[in-house]
């Protein structure tokens, strides 16, 4: 079986032909590397992924993580992989060097990750709940908070976690019970119960470091009286090694649907009045700190959604072409006529193009983000960095909830066309859907973030945001219009766009107005429609890029115009085999999905109240 998990010639295609990383890469902000450079580190990226995590994924999957007598064990073969992978300097990449990192940019980091992504997510949680928590101490931390602990977690030698959920407080975070006591030493007592911790507890590494969300008695109810604490599961002594328990215990592990190597625990602290948190930034100000890492973390998720969607997507082809089954259908009347590949049967061919679509989509996306966000540390002017920022702050949401939706359809997809055997563990692309399945929930629900983009980011900057982003759909189809292969796609963006941006107009208005519910009721698929809108741009830009590299190959190869020249080139050539199909994603996306999106703003805009008015007996 093919072991690919990630198109490389695509990731560079978006990296070096769509995405211009020239002004990144010669930016100060950064330890900017050559092309060569990005291409060795990604190769080397593979190997780790292939070698290393692959193999422990089926394995942690089937032994999953163990609670007992008060303590969790992990999957055994996930220890060598997390040590190695820290080791080889993968921990932290984009962080400066000063602090264990290399300076890259988050955009050739990001594409380095798909490969660990999607060869297994559940040990990469491990890590990346690491480093965003070593993150917000390099921050707001101390020098003497970073010296205990910062140099440790980006080292791999200790681990992290973010501890925000409990079971009355969710989505409502101002609604947590979670205590903190000042004491003389101007430490802090901390009292409470959090659940849902992702690598909340495991036997990786020696100690755990827990970024919690407490409220200091007294403060005031709801977000505004949140402050953020430093609670190590080992108190550390001032030469730097290990105390004693920091009385955090573990209640129990979640027995989940997915994710079966990461360990999901409920931490109750200070059930012994003994369990002593460093205040991490200033008090009540723990909603500041921990919004600091959310928008690289909701882009993690969703790469989640993409990872998963990639190794699904690579794992159906590769099985689309061995797999043996019944003559072609043209050939149905035909006694002798023998079976062929399922990839040649026209519905399992529609189906691998749709995720095809959608997955190349999701990366131009989500690197697209990743280097908005790139573009922002390196610009040199305040209105420069405000613009790159606003993209981020509209793109975020969408990256997080539309590639987590989206991913769980494209390992849906890959089962279909393993047909029963995908319903089996026996191959992967059932653990991918389970897996795949929590990324619609964490780090703020979808619903969540439609709300977040509706209800805060479309008016941010008076509308700036939304129009730069707008621009972006329009000089796309400006370009690729003049192109006869693309000329249908092209008007199918420019119809959804205009959809879009009448729905947007509405929604501005009626946000001011008593009929402010509908946008809030309608978020949902307001946030699929963008997606959607997105992913057409990315994709038809993607699309003229690659017919202009095609009319090269096809003049310095003497083929011409000569549709049967043009055909016979992609058995030989790879790069023309490549830009077809970028070209056969983009048509395919923009008649498809593009085509439905009037009709799908039309129904928002009808405004219908049903669900609002509906009695709650009703259900």
């Amino acid at each position: 079986m093919n072991q690919t998990l990630v198109n490389k010639r695509d990731q560079q295609f978006v990296l070096f032909e769509q995405i211009d990383l020239g002004t990144i890469l010669s930016s100060s902000a950064f330890c900017g590397p050559t092309r060569e450079e990005i291409l060795m580190m990604r190769d080397e990226a593979e190997k780790m992924a292939l070698h290393v995590f692959l193999p422990a994924y089926t394995a942690g999957d089937r032994a999953g993580c163990v609670f007992e007598n008060g303590r969790v064990r992990v999957p055994p073969c996930f220890h060598d992989a997390f040590r190695k992978f820290a080791e080889n300097g993968w921990l932290c990449p984009s962080k400066c060097v000063e602090v264990g990192g290399q300076g890259l940019p988050l955009s050739v980091v990001t594409a380095n990750m798909e490969l660990f992504y999607a060869a297994n997510f559940p040990l990469l949680m491990y890590p990346g709940l690491t480093v965003g928590a070593a993150g917000l101490i390099e921050r707001f931390g101390t020098e003497a908070q970073r010296d205990r602990y910062m140099y440790r977690m980006y080292a791999g030698e200790w681990t992290g976690t973010m501890c925000l959920t409990e079971a009355n407080a969710g989505t409502d975070v101002g609604a947590l019970r979670t205590s903190a006591k000042r004491l003389s030493d101007g430490t802090y007592l901390i009292k409470g119960t959090k659940c849902f911790i992702s690598a909340g507890d495991h036997d990786i590494t020696p100690n755990i470091v827990h970024i919690v969300l407490a409220r200091i008695e007294g403060d005031p109810p709801a977000t505004e009286g949140l402050s953020a604490f430093i609670v190590p599961k080992f108190r550390v002594r001032e030469d730097g090694g290990l105390g004693g328990a920091n009385d955090v215990l573990t209640g129990n592990i979640e027995h989940k649907m997915g994710i079966h190597g990461s360990s999901t625990c409920t931490l109750n602290f200070g059930d012994h009045d003994d369990c002593i948190g460093e205040l991490l930034g200033k008090e009540r100000e723990g909603i500041r700190v921990m919004f600091n890492m959310m928008n690289e973390a909701r882009l993690e998720v969703g790469m989640q959604g993409l990872g998963h969607a990639t190794a699904a997507y690579e794992r159906a082809v590769a099985y689309a072409k061995e797999r043996i089954q019944s003559p072609p259908v043209w050939e149905m009347h035909n006694p002798e006529a023998g079976p062929i590949p399922i990839i040649g049967h026209p519905d399992v061919r529609r189906n691998l193009l749709w995720m095809k679509a959608h997955v190349e989509g999701m990366r131009a996306m989500n690197y697209y983000a990743a280097y908005c966000m790139d573009m922002a540390v390196a610009a040199e002017t305040g209105q420069e960095r405000e613009d790159w920022q606003g993209l981020v702050e509209l793109l975020i949401p969408v990256c997080k909830a539309y590639c987590s939706d989206t991913g769980l359809l494209v390992c849906s997809k890959a089962i279909d066309i393993y047909g029963g055997y995908g319903y089996c563990s026996e191959f992967p692309v059932e653990q991918y859907m389970r897996d795949c399945r929590i990324s619609s929930i964490y780090e703020g629900t979808n619903g969540v973030q439609a709300l977040d983009l509706v209800g805060r980011k479309l008016g941010e900057r008076s509308g700036a945001n939304v129009k730069n982003l707008f621009g972006l759909v329009t000089g796309t189809v400006e370009k690729t219009v003049t192109i006869p292969a693309l000329q249908k796609a092209a008007g199918c963006l420019a119809g959804a766009l205009e959809g879009l941006r009448d729905v947007t107009r509405e929604f501005s208005v009626l946000s001011k107005t008593a009929g402010f519910l509908i946008p809030i009721l309608y978020a949902s698929p307001y946030l699929r429609i963008l997606g959607d809108v997105l992913l057409g741009h990315f994709l038809l830009e993607g699309a003229g890029i690659a017919c202009r590299r095609l009319g090269e190959i096809y003049r310095a190869s003497d083929v011409g115009d000569s549709p049967g020249g043009q055909r016979a080139l992609v058995h030989t050539n790879p790069d023309v085999a490549f830009y077809q199909g970028k070209v056969a994603s983009a048509k395919f996306f923009a008649n498809d999905v593009l085509m439905t999106v009037k009709g799908r703003c039309d129904a928002i805009r009808m405004a219908e109240r049903a669900p609002l008015e509906m009695a709650d007996e009703s259900f």
